[in-house]
């Protein structure tokens, strides 16, 4: 295979994160020609609407999916993050690249921290696991959703309309937006989405050339972590219409995975904490989320 092709989005974070595959796979194998596909998904169109009620994170990644069965493209790079548990048939996740800070970003242009915020502050995220979590630690917040692009959700606080918003610490760092981040919202007390941080890239089932090309750029400590976080998610069924968080990482004791069930209009916050074997991550993400069911998860969930 002479040449590779990425389809991608077309914000600013998604042609990034696809260039910094582009240049890994160029790094890794000279003479490979990797091009771009850009394209725009359902997701990004419908910016009136929470995510969650127009059909989920799953919406950014139709289009690309529907550019590779159709041999536009070979691969699709995504934020980990947004990329469904469960794939559509005939996809497989090819590589996991290292992960970048999992962290959550406070961003405001007028205060520090969350705690310094006035009573009835309006404070900006489209993420239910995010308003679970603010609502926990400040139910006098007014919560307000958020969509668009960074780009976009940083000016529309910049233009007034929220005293603060919550982004991932990856994205503004990836794009240079770091000095935007008034402080970082945290594991243990403030857990993360399932995989923020991490880049995933997709591809057809069936194509050994194509995975040796992606081989390269795995990163296994990342994979194993998100595996677990992942399949915590899976066990809850969880999705963007749910308030679920995990994070996971190494230990000299083994892997430890944190999870979190949150419910937006109480605040109310269910956590479970539980060490693995590094070698079978999907057990440990399984054990977390029972340890999850077992407080009540599943009638936060809207399961019981």
């Amino acid at each position: 295979m002479h040449t590779l092709r990425i389809a991608t989005r077309q914000s600013a974070l998604a042609l990034w994160q696809a260039e910094h595959v582009a240049a890994r796979l160029r790094a890794a194998h000279p003479g490979l020609d990797v091009e771009l596909v850009p394209m725009t998904t359902r997701g990004d169109q419908v910016l009136d609407q929470p995510l969650a009620a127009i059909g989920g994170k799953g919406l950014f990644l139709k289009e690309l999916e529907v550019a590779m069965l159709e041999r536009r493209a070979d691969i699709a790079v995504h934020s980990l993050k947004d990329v469904p548990m469960e794939l559509e048939p005939g996809f497989v996740l090819g590589a996991v690249l290292e992960r970048a800070d999992a962290a959550d970003a406070f961003v405001s242009n007028h205060h520090s921290r969350l705690d310094e915020l006035p009573s009835g502050a309006r404070v900006g995220t489209s993420s239910l696991r995010r308003q679970a979590q603010l609502r926990a630690l400040r139910p006098d917040l007014h919560l307000l959703d958020l969509r668009g692009n960074v780009g976009t959700r940083l000016a529309k606080l910049d233009a007034g309309d929220y005293d603060a918003i919550v982004l991932a610490c990856a994205g503004l760092e990836r794009l240079g937006l770091a000095a935007r981040i008034r402080a970082r919202l945290e594991a243990p007390h403030w857990l993360p989405a399932v995989a923020q941080g991490a880049i995933g890239i997709e591809c057809r089932t069936g194509e050994p050339r194509v995975l040796a090309l992606l081989a390269p750029l795995a990163d296994a400590d990342t994979t194993r972590a998100t595996a677990a976080e992942r399949a915590m998610n899976r066990r809850l069924h969880g999705s963007c219409s749910v308030p679920i968080a995990g994070y996971c990482r190494e230990t000299e004791q083994g892997l430890e995975l944190s999870g979190l069930v949150g419910d937006v209009t109480s605040g109310r916050l269910l956590r479970a904490q539980a060490l693995g074997d590094p070698a079978d991550p999907e057990a440990l993400g399984q054990r977390v989320a029972e340890l999850l069911l077992a407080q009540g998860a599943g009638a936060l969930l809207g399961r019981g």
